[in-house]
């Protein structure tokens, strides 16, 4: 499927109003119990989390376990979410790797029919703000889609550094992952008006509050990758200023799952796949170097993803 793109501001805007109206959906890749790429399981799962109304859907990034595809399986997900999509939500489809193979995978994702993509991180190596850049720089370049820069791990922008990638014609928006907010209260300032930032913080509920009063209220949502109903509440508590929802919420559902999640590395997706799977859903276990919840764990997220629900009239 090749389709032209928007352009970066049409998508932009998009974004801005899908932000203000939802939460940010990381759908996750459905396999078979082989590891093989499960289609049918992934089309009826994404056609599920879009029915649930985000704001934008983001295939093939860090939830979606994006550094286990090979290229093939990369435009299936995007494809089928596309195809799920049908122009009612954006689709930011994630790359990465050095900008080389990330340019591969934008290709892929623009023949798809991809709106923008998410740029992860880069491959292994520390670098200084001039090859951050420079990788924004180089992908750009190469693609007509807009770019959104993940920063995380070894990628951390300098005001500097943000003024110089938010030049470029296509890089559209910032998503922060390191929950540094005098960092990003810097990069806020030093940013266009018209710039987009979100929360991206695992398990972005438990600082959604304190990105705000930075001036990023948007954000990520994994829950939404299984709960729904708990991510929609929470989002529409926050938005209402219903304190004590929020404040029930993250006490009873959202701080029992981080601790639960900060037990093993990997739970951050391990996790969100095992509640989705508790849930009905078709998307199978994860891929290596990932692991599955022990017995003792999946019992523990069962009590936990239960209590959640109940907060919200909702059952597994």
């Amino acid at each position: 499927m090749t389709t032209v793109s928007a352009g970066p501001v049409t998508v932009a805007q998009r974004l801005r109003e899908g932000m203000a109206g939802g939460v940010l959906s990381f759908p996750l890749t459905a396999f078979r119990d082989d590891g093989s790429l499960d289609p049918d399981g992934f089309r009826a799962y994404v056609a599920e989390r879009l029915a649930a109304a985000p704001g934008a859907v983001f295939p093939a990034c860090g939830t979606g376990e994006f550094f286990s595809l090979d290229e093939d399986e990369y435009r299936q997900v995007v494809t089928i979410t596309v195809e799920e999509a049908a122009g009612r939500v954006p689709v930011v489809a994630g790359t990465g790797y050095g900008w080389a193979q990330a340019v591969r995978f934008a290709r892929i994702a623009e023949d798809a029919g991809a709106d923008a993509l998410l740029v992860l991180p880069h491959y292994l190596v520390a670098a200084p703000q001039d090859g951050l850049v420079a990788q924004l720089e180089q992908i750009a370049a190469r693609t007509p889609l807009p770019l959104i820069a993940y920063q995380r791990g070894q990628v951390a922008f300098t005001a500097g550094s943000l003024r110089r990638i938010a030049a470029l014609p296509n890089v559209i928006g910032l998503k922060d992952g390191h929950s540094d907010l005098d960092r990003l209260q810097r990069l806020t300032l030093a940013a266009p008006e018209d710039f987009l930032f979100f929360n991206g913080a695992s398990t972005a509920e438990i600082q959604a509050r304190a990105y705000a009063t930075v001036g990023v209220p948007a954000y990520s949502s994994a829950v939404h990758a299984f709960a729904p109903e708990i991510a929609g509440a929470f989002f529409t508590a926050l938005r209402d200023g219903d304190h004590g929802t929020v404040g029930k919420l993250l006490r009873d559902f959202y701080v029992p799952l981080v601790e639960l999640r900060d037990r093993v590395p990997g739970y951050a997706v391990s996790l969100v796949k095992a509640a989705a799977r508790l849930r009905g859903h078709r998307v199978g276990p994860v891929r290596a170097p990932l692991t599955d919840p022990s017995p003792a764990d999946l019992a523990a997220l069962s009590t936990v993803l239960t209590a959640g629900l109940d907060l919200v009239g909702a059952s597994l």
